[in-house]
């Protein structure tokens, strides 16, 4: 009779145990699959989807098929007249557009999500350019500088690939006959994983993302139509597309294209920073303020609203009440201006 006892207490140990057993494999379970579900948080001035399992793109909050912390590309792009239409910046997903010399805008141009397979024209280097591509750890690639702006580029400590050095290799870069010097040489990103390893440069990077929203956080103005006046040569303008919810680029009346695609240039985000700007030269240089923060428009989904830029950690972000203003996802277009009351018009 002992004997059976024991034999009753042994076999219901072994069953809790089993139970206990396959608890866990379910409470394991559970939090995979709780991991895998979307988590909504409260953002800046707005709901921030991010999810554990599911990546996004940094620099537009829009989802990705795999690992995202490849190196960013920042890329010089030509903006001269005979430099136009471009190649390439319809994969951007951030351009940096900002006076050069006299009313000729320059574009610094993040590519992350999408790398097309040529870039440019490329142009040449510029400080205020180089200050922007290191918030993002980019490696920076231009085309030829002046003798102390290329020393301000190697001692900055940027991973960075000058295109005079490799003028029309065929490997990292090549001359169009299509077009005249300076406004022929473009980027060959077949040729970038090599140039890093060669340069002993690190191909990936970990990121930090800028906050997205899916919304607008801020009732603002309506903003069908927005004109940035950089000078009576240079005049960009972005019509709102109420069925895609993107901005339409224009410059100087004709509308900002791929070359070969004929592929219309539309972006999410439209921000719009001023700032001081001073020409510091006869050759018409300019030292330009991204440090002091200022006043600033965030034009997305046909409205505009008033904000605050700042600085942070070298990057230029748009603020409202001290808190960082979200973007909504997809592509950016940020436009450095000066500060001029009848600089930018809204319709």
């Amino acid at each position: 009779m002992r004997k059976m006892v024991w034999l009753i207490v042994a076999v219901v140990f072994m069953l809790a145990l089993a139970a206990c057993a396959n608890q866990a494999e379910d409470d394991s379970k559970q939090e995979h699959q709780d991991n895998k579900e979307t988590k909504v948080e409260k953002g800046d001035k707005g709901e921030t989807t991010e999810t554990d399992n599911e990546t996004i793109y940094p620099l537009t909050g829009e989802p990705a098929n795999g690992p995202v912390d490849h190196r960013i590309l920042s890329v010089m792009v030509n903006n001269h007249s005979d430099a136009r239409p471009q190649t390439g910046l319809s994969k951007a997903d951030i351009v940096y557009e900002v006076l050069a010399e006299g009313p000729i805008t320059r574009f610094l141009a993040l590519f992350h999500s999408e790398i097309p397979e040529v870039i440019g024209p490329v142009r040449s280097a510029r400080p205020y350019y180089v200050k922007l591509a290191s918030a993002y750890d980019a490696l920076y690639v231009y085309h030829g500088a002046a003798n102390f702006i290329n020393e301000m580029v190697h001692e900055s400590g940027i991973d960075f690939a000058d295109g005079a050095l490799y003028d029309n290799d065929g490997e990292l870069f090549k001359r169009a006959t299509d077009r005249k010097a300076p406004h022929n040489s473009y980027l060959l990103t077949s040729g970038v994983d090599s140039l890093l390893g060669k340069k002993g440069y690190d191909s990936s990077k970990k990121i930090e993302p800028l906050s997205f929203a899916d919304e607008p956080a801020f009732d603002g103005q309506s903003a069908q139509q927005v004109k940035v006046v950089y000078g009576e040569r240079e005049t960009v303008s972005y019509t709102y597309d109420p069925e895609t919810g993107q901005y339409k680029r224009t410059s100087d009346g004709e509308p900002t294209i791929e070359k070969e695609t004929n592929e219309r240039i539309a972006v999410d985000n439209v921000f719009i920073v001023k700032t001081e700007h001073q020409v510091v030269d006869d050759a018409g240089r300019r030292e330009i303020d991204l440090t002091s923060g200022g006043d600033g428009f965030l034009v997305q989904k046909g409205q505009m609203i008033e904000v605050e830029w700042k600085n942070k950690n070298g990057r230029i972000l748009p603020f409202k009440d001290g808190e960082v203003v979200s973007f909504v996802p997809g592509k950016t277009w940020v436009n450095i201006v000066p500060e001029r009351p009848d600089i930018i018009m809204a319709e």
